[in-house]
């Protein structure tokens, strides 16, 4: 893994103090970090993302000790997922503390999205800077994103003052998101902690809401898209659907498994061993996709279970309304 050195952390943090914008490591994916307490930082943030303006940030910290300084209270459940997973790729959205600039959350929600990163790099960071780092993915707003530091600087190029290099991302897809406004938990994103985990620490079913009726990181209905257009389909269609797309486009494919016959002009994009490494490997997939100039890329979604329900996810919404079967 790649660590920075101490000089490299020390100016990142002195750039969120001045109000620039730092992109850092996360396990899930490159952030584009802003000091959460500014509201000046934070209008720069949105505006460089492209971000709108209804569309909430998560607040990054370096322990769960500071929770109670972003939110009013915590609920026991919070807690108990906080200690047995953080840090980790888990958000949790809980009553925002009053003294938070409402730039925080522009879309004006009593609520606040905080968790803590399992990334010594991000930990470094947020350590040094001593307080909260707001940091959706550093990559311009609904585009894939980024999970190394080259990403970054492609995307941002000057609009980033520094560019903390920490290696691919080990996750490589967003937290989970899980919703404690309410009487009950919910999941609003599915992401790196798996659904069946955080039933299974909360002892009761948590249901998923994440069609956009609740504003939140990455639901919205077309997201994490590439350039090149994503079919999603299954795995007994992949060959009709290859041989029919290649007489009139440059097709691609991921797939965890692929069949024999595919035609020769067809460009295997990857083919994942298992649900973490399609996770580990989709966005640079799609990139790769995009820098191969494909018309088209047919992507297998792995099984709907942990981990694979998220990667499925993720392909939906680069796909669209774009299925096939």
């Amino acid at each position: 893994m790649t660590m920075p050195g101490a000089d490299a952390i020390t100016r990142a943090a002195d750039a969120l103090r001045r109000g620039e914008l730092v992109a850092f490591p996360t396990e899930t994916v490159y952030g584009l970090g802003a000091d959460a307490a500014s509201r000046d930082a934070l209008r720069r943030l949105y505006a460089v993302k492209r971000r709108p303006l209804d569309h909430p940030v998560i607040v990054h910290l370096a322990s769960a000790g500071q929770l109670g300084d972003w939110t009013s209270s915590v609920p026991s459940g919070a807690q108990r997922l906080a200690a047995a997973l953080w840090p980790g790729p888990l958000t949790m959205v809980l009553p925002r503390a009053a003294w938070v600039p409402d730039a925080a959350d522009s879309s004006k929600l009593p609520t606040i999205g905080l968790r803590v990163p399992d990334q010594p790099v991000a930990l470094a960071l947020l350590r040094e800077f001593g307080g909260g780092v707001a940091a959706p993915s550093a990559n311009r707003f609904g585009r894939v994103s980024p999970t190394t530091a080259d990403d970054v600087r492609t995307d941002l190029g000057d609009d980033v003052a520094e560019v903390l290099d920490g290696g691919p991302c080990r996750v490589g897809i967003e937290s989970t998101i899980v919703d404690w406004s309410t009487d009950a938990p919910s999941i609003l994103r599915l992401g790196g902690v798996p659904r069946e985990t955080i039933e299974e620490l909360l002892g009761c079913a948590v249901p998923v809401r994440d069609d956009g009726s609740v504003r939140a990181p990455g639901t919205l209905a077309s997201h994490y898209a590439p350039a090149t257009r994503v079919e999603v389909v299954a795995g007994g269609d992949l060959r009709a659907r290859a041989r029919e797309l290649s007489t009139c486009a440059r097709v691609g494919v991921i797939a965890p498994e692929l069949p024999a016959d595919l035609p020769s002009s067809v460009v295997v994009v990857g083919v994942p061993v298992d649900a973490d490494d399609y996770a580990h490997s989709l966005y640079r997939l799609f990139r790769i996709a995009d820098d191969e100039r494909l018309d088209v890329v047919l992507a297998v979604p792995p099984p709907g279970k942990g981990i694979g329900a998220a990667v499925a996810d993720r392909l939906r919404r680069a796909a669209g309304s774009r299925t096939w079967a």
